[in-house]
């Protein structure tokens, strides 16, 4: 019963969207010529109070695509060795790494009773961009997230905390960063994940999401 109220309130809490975080490094900043060389994924669950949680990550390091650009200054930004025999070993197509990730998102779009997933990101207008550029690429006919809506956390960390860099707005949030795993597409989605959710979870137990239902209540009536 506890489990079936838990999917009642993730499926009513953001438009029947899933909200699934995603964090993308990639070799520049043109999501149509630059490669994406990491990506990972954080799906999200609720409790019966409706309280927001990290669940599952899924982390990939891709082959650049055929042809792509890779800036050397993107490199060093992001610490990534293209040319480490344990990345060599395990990097994934964009293709494979997308339905690898796909593959659990529209499970639990299912299991939540949520009809698609929306992006969470830190400047998620970037991740957005590289995701449905390396969408189109690879000809995927059912991509499980919503093609143009996103959550940002840079924004609602600014509205909450006043920091709009992830690092700060972690430990303003009370959230311990490393910054020396910063940059690794597991650790910055992981991290943005619990800031997205202490954001969400914050605000409801300050009873903004009970005043916008009783509000939402109002008007429907």
């Amino acid at each position: 019963m506890s489990e079936a109220i838990a999917r009642d309130l993730m499926a009513h809490r953001f438009r029947s969207y899933l909200p699934v975080v995603m964090d993308i490094e990639t070799g520049g900043f043109n999501a149509q010529q630059d490669a994406i060389l990491e990506i990972a994924a954080v799906t999200l669950s609720m409790d019966p109070e409706g309280n927001l949680m990290p669940d599952a990550t899924y982390a990939y390091h891709i082959e650049p695509f055929e042809g792509s650009n890779v800036e050397q200054s993107a490199l060093d930004f992001t610490g990534i060795n293209l040319d480490d025999p344990l990345r060599k070993k395990v990097a994934l197509s964009e293709a494979e790494a997308l339905g690898e990730i796909f593959r659990p998102v529209r499970k639990a779009i299912k299991a939540n009773n949520c009809t698609r997933a929306i992006l969470v990101g830190h400047n998620a207008a970037f991740d957005h961009g590289f995701l449905n550029a390396a969408v189109n690429r690879c000809g995927i006919k059912r991509n499980p997230f919503h093609p143009f809506s996103s959550f940002d956390t840079a924004t609602l960390s600014g509205l909450v905390y006043g920091q709009t860099v992830l690092a700060r707005a972690c430990r303003a949030a009370g959230i311990e960063f490393d910054n020396s795993s910063a940059h690794s597409a597991r650790y910055d989605t992981e991290r943005t994940a619990e800031l997205f959710c202490t954001i969400v979870n914050r605000y409801k137990d300050l009873g903004g999401w009970n005043l916008a239902q009783r509000e939402q209540g109002i008007e429907d009536a």
